[in-house]
């Protein structure tokens, strides 16, 4: 169904129950969706040490790599060790965390997600402060000249999807919303705006 839909990217996320309060799955499973999957890889590893997997990530194929900036000590160094893995390199903020500590990291990254949910769980309500949070990073990456783009991720729904795009979103992230719909790929049609 991904593969026929209009989605650009298949979002994966790797969740260790350390980092965040949830299990999901790991590379047998990148692997076996990167080998039948057509769209790019987007692998959103919400664990700790994210840099130990910057190779494993390499060898899935993914397109980009996404790392939390709380997770990650050194984060320049993981961003130039994903760049030179051949990956897009992204940096990822929980919703308490403020754009601003990006501003010595804005200019080589490819993304930032910004959560809008607290990591961990699908199906949450997506947090209000996100709008305005997107407006700030949306400013910080014009200022700078960065060309990165601004994901989201969390409670996107065809209520906060429009309001998304308007604050200056370039990708969204829908997980529990197209999964639970009577029609996926309308669904997915119908976010794209």
């Amino acid at each position: 169904m991904i593969n026929r839909s209009e989605a650009d990217w298949l979002h994966l996320d790797v969740m260790d129950g350390v980092f965040v309060p949830n299990i999901s799955f790991g590379f047998p499973v990148i692997d076996a969706v990167a080998k039948i999957c057509k769209k790019p890889l987007d692998v959103h590893l919400m664990i700790v040490q994210p840099e130990r997997y910057v190779q494993q990530v390499a060898r899935t194929g993914a397109m980009l790599m996404n790392v939390h900036y709380e997770a990650s000590t050194h984060l320049h160094r993981t961003v130039q060790e994903i760049h030179a893995a051949g990956m897009k390199a992204g940096v990822t903020l929980n919703p308490s965390t403020p754009v601003c500590v990006l501003e010595d990291i804005i200019g080589d990254v490819d993304l930032v997600l910004l959560m809008s949910v607290n990591p961990g769980f699908g199906g949450q309500s997506f947090i209000e402060n996100t709008i305005e949070k997107t407006k700030r990073l949306r400013a910080l990456i014009e200022k700078s000249g960065s060309k990165a783009l601004i994901e989201i991720d969390g409670g996107v729904n065809d209520k906060t999807a429009p309001r998304l795009w308007e604050a200056g979103a370039d990708a969204l992230v829908s997980g529990s919303y197209i999964f639970s719909s009577p029609d996926p790929l309308n669904t997915i049609k119908r976010l794209k705006g």
